[in-house]
């Protein structure tokens, strides 16, 4: 049995409209979603971009769903208050909140006016800020030094248990550095054997908990229709690393795709106006081993799509709930603490 999810894209919804998607998908029958957290959409045709952390209490708030949160700690985001936000949706939500921590793009880290690092210094910085989350997240206090900076930080609203931390997976070393470290591996829609691989080399190199998925699709009952949505909307969205990490913005991302053909988006999309069709793409990467597939339909109108999908899609496919999105061996035991005890002190490296 397998979870499917809905993804709500930030960059392309109005939040109050995407809130009332999320929770229409709920009723047609998806089991558990997920949102981006941009600060700028991918081009000006998608036109949004709602703070993710303002809508996610909202959404848990009015869904039963598990909902996670792909985000980017290190520039934009300091670690401790990232850990701050989880420790707090964790807390009210128990079981029902987790986050994928990548290394982050440059269209959305740019606004502190900070440099934009090198990939591996990125990566370093995450570890940091990983390490950081973890140890705030068990009740710790941290100082640390190094590529992230942390003064005694300490969070006083514990969760009773700590939220799962996703890597978020896009080539074999990252699979291979996030297995270190992840309660699970999140990727996007790609050939077959190049997600064997990296799952492959995400398990070989001891990554454990789930394998999730989420697959950028395009439908419309109108074959061209379901195409031209796509490439307005996605033709931004075609470019592999490390390109789409280090162009700076919505306009650059528009020139950069002037000449993108078709083709290409349909190679990134799942474009078919065919429900039987999508039925079938989702349930191939379901035996390829994956527990959750989260949906993203990359238009801008998503309940004709949730109608869709949850009255002739999900019936095709086994669907359940997911398991609690719990960390599988957090570095401690995150339990509610009285404002008169002392937390444990940490000073990482």
């Amino acid at each position: 049995m397998t979870v499917i999810g809905f993804h709500n894209s930030h960059e392309q919804v109005h939040p109050a409209e995407l809130l009332g998607a999320v929770q229409h998908a709920e009723e047609v029958g998806f089991t558990a979603a997920m949102c981006s957290d941009h600060f700028a959409p991918w081009n000006k045709a998608q036109g949004h971009s709602g703070f993710a952390w303002s809508w996610l209490g909202a959404a848990l708030a009015t869904t039963d769903l598990p909902l996670g949160v792909v985000n980017a700690p290190g520039q934009r985001y300091h670690p401790a208050i990232i850990a701050q936000g989880a420790a707090t949706l964790a807390a009210m939500f128990p079981g029902r909140f987790w986050m994928a921590l990548g290394s982050g793009q440059v269209m959305n880290e740019r606004i502190t006016g900070d440099a934009w690092p090198p990939k591996r210094v990125r990566d370093a910085r995450l570890r940091e800020c990983v390490d950081v989350i973890r140890a705030l997240l068990a009740g710790e206090e941290v100082t640390h030094r190094g590529l992230v900076d942390v003064e005694r930080a300490r969070i006083w609203s514990l969760p009773e248990q700590q939220p799962a931390l996703i890597g978020p997976v896009m080539s074999v070393p990252t699979a291979r550095r996030h297995a270190d470290w992840a309660d699970g591996f999140i990727t996007i829609n790609q050939p077959h054997e190049t997600l064997r691989e990296l799952t492959g080399a995400y398990r070989e190199a001891g990554g454990r908990g789930r394998l999730a998925l989420q697959v950028h699709l395009c439908w419309d009952p109108d074959p061209d229709r379901a195409k031209a949505i796509a490439y307005e909307q996605w033709r931004t969205n075609t470019f592999p690393p490390p390109l789409c990490w280090d162009i700076d913005g919505p306009e650059a991302f528009e020139q950069a795709s002037r000449h993108v053909p078709q083709e290409a988006v349909e190679g990134a999309v799942l474009v078919s106006s065919d429900l039987g069709q999508h039925a079938e793409w989702i349930a191939e990467y379901v035996d390829l081993g994956f527990d959750e597939v989260y949906l993203h339909h990359v238009g801008k109108e998503q309940l004709p799509f949730l109608d869709a999908f949850g009255e002739h899609v999900l019936p095709q496919l086994d669907v359940t709930r997911p398991a609690p999105a719990v960390a599988i061996d957090p570095a401690g035991p995150a339990q509610p603490r009285r404002p008169d005890q002392a937390p444990q002190p940490a000073v990482l490296p």
